[in-house]
């Protein structure tokens, strides 16, 4: 199994997130991360999607996402060719003896601190996934009490742009 990263481009309607993740579900697909966002274009929204499949079957899946009536694009960002980012909100215990030492370690990952309180701090890190996990293994011995991650947003590398101008009509009759 391999991890792919997919871009989605639809149309800014209600459903589309619901017939988009059924359409995962229904082939016995998880989706590992899901994140949903408008675009610069007012009715187009931005989907990415992280799943972890084997590549024949993800074709499928691909090939059924485009003839969905509001799906307008759909590409496939390979890791070395795009960026990808996910946030994370952690919250760890933290202590007048060792305050210190968590505070060090977000400056280390040019984390934020977006809440105190006696006993805890709350960090705010973006980063790719290896980034969040690593920072997540050095604050473990501190005592984690509390965490969220957003799924991952990406986008392709250089100046080429997937945007709405840029779309061709999709061909629904494949």
């Amino acid at each position: 199994m391999s991890r792919h990263t997919l871009s989605v481009l639809v149309e800014d309607q209600p459903g589309v997130l619901a017939r988009i993740a059924g359409l995962f579900s229904r082939r016995g697909f998880n989706i590992e991360s899901l994140a949903v966002g408008p675009t610069e274009t007012p009715a187009v929204s931005r989907i990415t999607l992280v799943v972890e499949v084997e590549g024949l079957p993800l074709e499928q899946v691909t090939k059924q996402l485009n003839k969905l009536v509001n799906v307008l694009k759909i590409v496939e960002l390979e890791p070395e060719a795009s960026v990808s980012r996910e946030l994370m909100l952690v919250k760890v215990r933290a202590d007048a003896s060792t305050r210190s030492h968590v505070l060090e370690t977000v400056q280390l990952f040019r984390a934020g601190v977006v809440d105190v309180a006696p006993d805890a701090v709350t960090i705010e890190v973006t980063g790719s996934r290896d980034k969040l996990d690593a920072l997540l293994r050095v604050l473990e011995p501190f005592g984690v009490r509390e965490l969220v991650k957003s799924g991952a947003v990406a986008l392709g590398r250089g100046s080429k742009a997937i945007t709405e101008r840029s779309l061709r009509p999709v061909d629904r009759t494949a």
